[in-house]
């Protein structure tokens, strides 16, 4: 018998990973757990994942777009310098107020990449799509600062079950921001008065 067109079927396997892995964790996904969530036969899973590694890169990248669909929908990469930390601060708590399951979904799949050599350019394209837009602002080296500042506030509220404090964030990100020196294109960090290398030292 013909095997029957299902062009759908391999964002179902996707979406079972993504249930699985949020009911049982990661230990918990497998290729006949991911079948059997999907219901679909065992052989489907394999043939669209031949590993285990590259179903887990596919869900991680879709559930990397849960942070990036907040920000899409705000103009943080908009507004002046001067309210960059507040659009920011209130991004995040936008985003960690939503949906919670899925965000510590996407942090469990970023954290995977920890065990996972195969997962770690995808938990990097997080960081650098936001640091790219970061860097349109304030330069190259002050966008990695905020993108590790916030990746650790994240942390921080999701493994100790705070409370998310904006004026918090707000504030620690704007010292990032306002105590950062300036950047030349390239990224290059200018020497401020007084300092090594600067005229009058």
């Amino acid at each position: 018998m013909a095997r029957r067109y299902d062009p759908e079927r391999r964002q179902r396997i996707i979406d079972a990973a993504i249930r699985v892995v949020g009911e049982k964790g990661i230990g918990g996904l497998s290729h006949r757990s991911v079948a059997a969530e999907a219901d679909v036969p065992l052989g489907s899973t394999t043939y669209h994942f031949k590993t285990l590694d590259e179903l887990l890169v596919a869900a991680l990248r879709q559930t990397n777009e849960g942070f990036a669909k907040v920000v899409a929908g705000s103009d943080v990469f908009e507004a002046p310098r001067s309210r960059l930390a507040a659009g920011l601060a209130a991004v995040l708590g936008e985003w960690l107020a939503g949906d919670r399951t899925g965000v510590e979904l996407e942090y469990e799949l970023y954290l995977a990449a920890l065990r996972r050599p195969a997962l770690r350019p995808v938990a990097a394209e997080w960081c650098a799509g936001v640091a790219d837009e970061l860097a349109r602002r304030t330069g190259p080296v002050t966008a990695r600062a905020l993108v590790a500042l916030m990746d650790g506030i994240c942390l921080q509220v999701l493994l100790t079950d705070a409370v998310y404090e904006e004026e918090y964030a707000r504030d620690m990100l704007a010292r990032v921001i306002d105590g950062a020196p300036g950047e030349d294109a390239d990224g290059a960090v200018a020497d401020r008065p007084g300092e090594r290398g600067a005229p009058g030292t």
